[in-house]
């Protein structure tokens, strides 16, 4: 399972989607399905519009509905991306629409990907309230998918804010105890117990590395990112110095309802 951010997608534009960012995304998944990974996509709608931020007079559960609508604009962006770098390509979306889209079926979906079909599951869980981190947890349990992969604008996950803090220090493993017990914004906590009942391994990595999808969705984690299990690594720190290159993007690892 493949989480991407909607923020990631606008790349330098500032809302919307940048082409250059779905092309690089499509042609990185392509070179995975080559070597025979099946891969599952669930992505954000934070470059249209996200829930949590909606102002006063319009209600949550009407703002998340909203979100829900962004991400499959979203779906369908990444789709055209993938089959025009060849990929054979289904969304499925959690909110009916069937003219542009299949509803979810979960064992439809596990047939499209037996046939070595990408499914974009689009419209987070159908349901006000959660976030698109704990839609791809849950389509990740049903599915049997193998891990979660989040994709993000950072390296990973840092003891504190690299944006506030310098000297903040990327944690390569930690344990799923560790980032509830700890605070740290993986993501949400739903999503994260989600992952931790069903024993799906999480791998927070930086999207924007050219290599970084191949390498992980290809058996190669532990090279990159941050990864979250049952076991964890207590000291397990790498304490070189957050890049300044990622201060101005750094708080996205510290907003989980925006992942």
């Amino acid at each position: 399972m493949l989480k991407i951010s909607g923020e990631a997608l606008q790349g330098g534009m500032g809302f919307g989607v940048d082409p250059q960012v779905l092309r690089f995304v499509a042609r990185e998944v392509a070179a995975v399905m080559v070597k025979g990974v099946q891969v599952a996509m669930v992505v954000g709608g934070g470059n249209y519009f996200r829930g949590a931020n909606a102002w006063d007079g319009l209600e949550r559960a009407t703002a998340d509905n909203i979100g829900m609508l962004a991400t499959c604009m979203n779906a369908l962006s990444l789709q055209a991306a993938l089959e025009s770098a060849g990929v054979e390509t289904r969304v499925q979306t959690a909110i009916e629409m069937r003219e542009i889209a299949e509803p979810y079926i979960r064992r439809r979906a596990v047939r499209h990907l037996d046939k070595g079909r990408v499914v974009i599951f689009g419209g987070g869980t159908g349901n006000p309230f959660f976030t698109t981190d704990t839609a791809a947890a849950l389509r990740a349990a049903e599915i049997g998918a193998d891990a979660f992969f989040k994709a993000t604008k950072v390296d990973g996950v840092y003891d504190c804010d690299p944006n506030k803090h310098p000297d903040a220090k990327l944690h390569r493993k930690l344990s799923y105890k560790q980032v509830t017990t700890q605070d740290l914004d993986v993501m949400d906590q739903t999503a994260i117990t989600l992952c931790k009942e069903n024993r799906i391994p999480v791998v927070v990595f930086n999207l924007t590395k050219a290599g970084n999808i191949i390498k992980a969705l290809t058996g190669h984690p532990g090279a990159i990112g941050t990864t979250v299990d049952e076991e964890g690594e207590e000291d397990d720190i790498d304490h070189d110095e957050a890049p300044a290159a990622f201060a101005a993007d750094a708080h996205l690892m510290y907003d989980a309802a925006s992942m």
